[in-house]
C-alpha cells in the first residue's frame, strides 16, 4: 500500500511511501502503527482525516494491498 501524508504529518513521517500492514487491518490500525513509530503524531489524532483510493473514509475501513492511503491533517481556511 502507498501512503501519502501532507503538511506537518509529512514532516514527521518523512518521505515514506510504502507501508505493510497485516491482513484484515483497517485505516485506524495503520494510523496506530504509525503513531507507535512516531509518537509526535498523537497531537494530530483528533483532527486527521483519511482517504482510501482518493475517497474520504473512516478509520474502520479495511485496507488492501495496492491501496493508496492519504493522511489529511487538520486545516483552516476562509
Amino acid at each position: 500500500m502507498r501512503l501519502f501524508a501532507f503538511a506537518r504529518l509529512r514532516e514527521l513521517l518523512g518521505e515514506r511511501r510504502d507501508v505493510a500492514v497485516a491482513d484484515g487491518a483497517t485505516v485506524g490500525d495503520l494510523w496506530e502503527a504509525l503513531v507507535r513509530e512516531e509518537p509526535r503524531l498523537t497531537e494530530f489524532a483528533r483532527g486527521t482525516r483519511f482517504a482510501r483510493n482518493d475517497r474520504l473514509c473512516s478509520a474502520e475501513v479495511p485496507v488492501r494491498d495496492g491501496d493508496e492511503i492519504a493522511l489529511l491533517p487538520p486545516f483552516g481556511g476562509g
